[in-house]
């Protein structure tokens, strides 16, 4: 792929016009999520902030403006850790938006003590993979509807610790913080591979990528120990520039798998430094798990039976 940056990497000064675009990104009140809306904004894109919490919705939507005061936001309320949530959430874009260009599944929880979704889902698994498989399910009609739409899905360096244990998906038997992280996003990028034969199959124009921030100072490192919060900090940035990188970086490979026009579909955007944790977004390679298909078709079949949710596809 053409490097068009004048540094001779792909920057998000490479987004091009998205004007007339209508986006919608999960998780989009902080962190990469934020930092991906505001630079699909500034580039024209009407922009659909989905979260939780209406009041950061609000004060989202008041930082982007506030670079760019012509921006078109929009604010759904959704809650992934629900899938009557996802579904009422589905019903309402659908309502306001027939036509999608791009879905971003960013949202998720990393490395919290053992918890459940409302639907009695391990939560990381529930919310970081089941939420977002079922949202799209629910509007991959509108982004079929659109020619060159992208369904963009951010997984993580994590998903090469991730096994994909069958028998005991939700941890219900065992819970280990960072095996169950790293099996939501070992998920992740088996849903992306295979929803992508899916929609080359049916000769969809609707592709499917993914991409991961490296390592990123975020809110998602909440669950973290104090001492691992100040490996990553800001504050010791002349030790660990190495290997953690600003949201604004960590959101770059997410903004070109969903905006560079040489994009292709099943492909994995990622850092270019040493083991993928900082730099400049490029193709990257995932796991030799992660391309298991006969893994990613039964994850497939087990997240429609789990979810409820079937696709036209």
């Amino acid at each position: 792929m053409t490097q068009r940056g004048g540094t001779g990497h792909w920057t998000a000064a490479d987004v091009g016009d998205l004007s007339g675009r209508i986006a919608v990104v999960t998780g989009a009140t902080s962190g990469l999520g934020l930092e991906a809306a505001r630079v699909l904004a500034q580039h024209g894109a009407t922009v659909v902030l989905a979260g939780r919490d209406q009041a950061k919705m609000s004060a989202a939507a008041d930082a982007i403006r506030a670079a760019r005061s012509a921006a078109a936001l929009e604010t759904a309320e959704l809650d992934l850790a629900s899938l009557q949530s996802v579904r009422t959430a589905a019903a309402d874009l659908t309502a306001r938006f027939p036509k999608l260009d791009l879905l971003i599944n960013n949202a998720g929880v990393m490395m919290p003590p053992y918890s459940l979704t409302k639907d009695g889902f391990e939560l990381q698994f529930g919310t970081n993979h089941l939420g977002h498989f079922a949202l799209t399910g629910l509007l991959l009609n509108s982004l079929l509807a659109v020619p060159g739409s992208r369904v963009v899905t951010v997984s993580s360096n994590g998903h090469r610790a991730g096994r994909m244990n069958f028998a005991d998906l939700q941890s219900a038997r065992h819970y280990q913080k960072f095996a169950a992280y790293g099996r939501s996003k070992l998920a992740n990028l088996m849903f992306t591979y295979e929803l992508q034969r899916r929609l080359a199959a049916a000769r969809a124009q609707t592709i499917a990528l993914a991409a991961h921030p490296g390592t990123a100072r975020t809110d998602l490192t909440r669950h973290l120990s104090g001492l691992s919060q100040r490996a990553v900090s800001s504050q010791f940035a002349f030790l660990n520039s190495w290997w953690v990188q600003d949201g604004s970086m960590g959101a770059l490979p997410t903004l070109r798998a969903a905006t560079d026009p040489e994009a292709i579909g099943g492909t994995y955007y990622g850092p270019d430094g040493l083991f993928q944790l900082t730099g400049y977004p490029v193709v990257v390679t995932s796991s030799v798990r992660s391309h298991n298909r006969e893994a990613q078709r039964r994850l497939w079949v087990e997240s429609e039976q789990l979810t409820g949710i079937t696709y036209p596809v």
